[in-house]
């Protein structure tokens, strides 16, 4: 049974082996824990904007593991999604869609506008995910000048 909760400040590394593990089937995707320095203080950081952080754990040989997480921020009058990622082993599962359900009953609640993402330009299942959701990939894209040259395309979609 998977347990989705709020992230504490405590759950960075955790989650950055989630990250770790997922950029790593993208080749060229690498991790660097110090480009997100939001790891080190999940919750606060997500709390100084207007956000909120969760993260989906299983129970794995009698300890929580982090097979999952989410977060968003508030941006103008809308919400940015920010960090959904689901493990390999729980995709297919509808983890995935749970984590997109949850930020987007947030958005409901504080009357968002919007909900908007970025997502690295090799991501391509999760454009398909987030396209069958609502969600339109526009036109611009922006480099991030990382350790793995990300190239990200933007994805909103209008909530009223």
């Amino acid at each position: 049974m998977i347990t989705i909760r709020e992230a504490m400040d405590t759950d960075g590394h955790d989650v950055a082996a989630l990250l770790g593990a997922v950029f790593s089937e993208y080749e060229g995707c690498l991790f660097a824990f110090h480009e997100m320095p939001e790891l080190q203080a999940l919750a606060a950081t997500f709390r100084t904007q207007a956000g909120n952080f969760f993260v989906a754990e299983r129970l794995l040989f009698g300890r929580p593991v982090v097979v999952g997480c989410v977060g968003f921020a508030t941006h103008g009058s809308g919400l940015e999604l920010k960090k959904l990622y689901v493990a390999a082993c729980e995709r297919k599962t509808g983890l995935g869609g749970r984590l997109l359900e949850l930020i987007e009953s947030e958005a409901l609640q504080k009357k968002a506008s919007f909900i908007e993402l970025w997502s690295d330009t090799r991501f391509v299942t999760a454009h398909r995910f987030y396209e069958r959701r609502g969600y339109r990939k526009g036109t611009d894209t922006r480099e991030l000048h990382d350790v793995s040259r990300t190239s990200e395309y933007r994805f909103r979609k209008d909530l009223t």
